[in-house]
């Protein structure tokens, strides 16, 4: 089953985990940047990924945002042959299939078993095609290669390593605990011909004193007969990770002069617009689902989401539309992006049934002059502008379109695309638009850091606008430093055939 095409020339290493959130991404973000340091020509690879958090490529397609951060830490422009196939779930039982940038489907998770074999020619050819133009790819698998009841028709895991001749690392959680027990339990569950793929174990998230752990160690090379060839620390890097909110989350008690509360929706999607929020000094992000948590904010976000009709109904069910809109009446801001734009308007329709094949309209928040209608052909595109109404306008903004709907809006627009476009709406202090990444450039960022102050009687601290770009390469060099000291590169090398 072994060996890739003779015309692939990239040498690879593959990362894969003993369960989800086990921190496959970040640990190949970290190769991918530390290869490129080392002065390689690098390329992350995930076959398949089932991720909310998406990006759009310069081309206009859509791939998962994890590799598109793998591929800036390796120096590399985001490519959809990095991430062939992408699955955005819409249900608890259904996903939107996007193969190599486009979208293929909606299909149950029955109807995707069945055709994903399918995939795995074309998944082939990406990895062959990138594998002919770079010196190393980074391969992160997905979930768990012990899931054996997924082990039939695998293009993720140990599948996908056989199939390319990849040397597996495989990292464990230690902060959830059970480290020793998921290790060997994964090794223990995989094939002998799997089993062999595995080249080292690497032992992620630590904390505490490493000469107490040290005897476990020997003990688990002893059991499983593989190397430990790493204890990676808990880092505090702030990099944008694939689908977990559990990182911001953690960051609710940190006390800033104000309080944005993004409202988590069930089916919330590319939450990382927000992370340039986080890095300033005056504002604090927190993530409310509860009307009893939401307090008095200084600003209320309504994010993106796959579901806009669903998450519409989960906040007018729990209480959440009704407390929003009594902040909107006091003069609270509140901003939607994407899904939670629509949201703010005054009806979604759907008579397609394009979201959930049900048809037919909802009551939309009515803050906002605007109606929504959702049509099969998904908008992609990457775009430039500036903001254009109020007192938020003149900010640079460099995002991006990925969203289902057509908005007809009468009012003035949130900001003027450079191809002569607009986008988004405006009505006083409540504001909508399209525009994923609309805080990257840190222009906005600043400008509603000096509105929220000057409403809340503060002084607005001077800040350069930083772009979200910039501060995340510079949290990129730090993962990279953390995990070289932690592993043991010289022998990652030779199992590559590098050394």
């Amino acid at each position: 089953m072994e060996g890739g095409n003779a015309v692939s020339r990239a040498k690879c290493i593959m990362v894969q985990g003993t369960m989800s959130g086990a921190g496959k991404s970040l640990l190949c973000a970290a190769l991918c940047r530390i290869f490129a340091q080392d002065g390689y020509r690098a390329a992350p690879f995930k076959s398949q990924n089932m991720a909310l958090n998406s990006h759009v490529t310069r081309d206009g397609l859509e791939m998962g945002r994890a590799q598109a951060v793998q591929a800036q830490a390796a120096g590399a422009e985001p490519d959809v042959r990095m991430n062939p196939v992408l699955l955005k779930p819409s249900s608890d039982t259904g996903s939107q299939v996007i193969v190599l940038g486009e979208v293929r489907g909606h299909m149950s998770a029955a109807e995707y078993f069945r055709y994903k074999r399918q995939l795995f020619p074309e998944v082939l050819a990406a990895y062959d095609s990138l594998a002919a133009e770079h010196d190393v790819i980074v391969i992160e698998g997905a979930g768990s290669p012990a899931e054996i009841n997924l082990r039939a028709d695998d293009i993720v895991n140990m599948g996908l390593a056989l199939r390319v001749g990849a040397p597996v690392l495989l990292a464990g959680d230690i902060d959830r605990g059970g480290v020793f027990a998921q290790l060997y339990g994964t090794v223990a569950l995989l094939q002998p011909e799997e089993r062999e793929r595995i080249a080292g174990l690497v032992i992620n998230k630590f904390r505490g004193d490493l000469e107490i752990l040290r005897p476990g160690l020997s003990l688990l090379e002893e059991k499983t007969g593989k190397r430990v060839l790493g204890v990676v620390p808990y880092l505090k890097v702030d990099v944008d990770d694939e689908d977990s909110l559990a990182p911001r989350l953690g960051r609710e008690d940190v006390h800033k002069p104000l309080d944005a509360a993004v409202i988590r929706l069930p089916r919330i999607s590319n939450f990382t617009d927000f992370a340039p929020l986080e890095e300033h000094p005056q504002i604090g992000v927190r993530y409310v689902d509860d009307p009893r948590k939401l307090g008095s904010p200084d600003l209320v976000v309504l994010p993106g989401t796959k579901s806009t009709g669903g998450d519409l109904l989960w906040l007018r069910q729990n209480g959440l539309e009704a407390a929003i809109l009594k902040l909107a009446a006091a003069g609270t801001p509140v901003l939607g992006v994407c899904g939670g734009y629509q949201m703010l308007g005054e009806a979604v329709h759907d008579r397609s049934g394009v979201e959930h094949g049900a048809g037919g309209s909802i009551r939309g928040m009515g803050l906002l002059p605007v109606e929504t209608t959702f049509l099969p052909e998904k908008a992609r595109a990457r775009v430039r502008g500036e903001t254009a109404s109020g007192p938020l306008a003149g900010a640079r903004l460099e995002g991006y379109e990925i969203h289902m709907g057509s908005t007809q809006v009468r009012g003035e627009p949130f900001c003027r695309l450079e191809d002569g476009r607009e986008d988004g709406c405006v009505r006083g202090s409540v504001w909508g638009t399209y525009l994923h990444g609309l805080f990257d450039s840190g222009e906005l960022t600043q400008k509603l850091a000096e509105l929220l102050c000057r409403r809340k009687g503060l002084r607005a601290e001077s800040a350069r606008a930083v772009s979200h770009a910039a501060y995340q390469q510079g949290q990129l060099d730090l993962l990279a430093d953390g995990v070289r000291q932690a592993l043991d590169m010289r022998e990652i090398y030779r199992i590559m055939g590098m050394s």
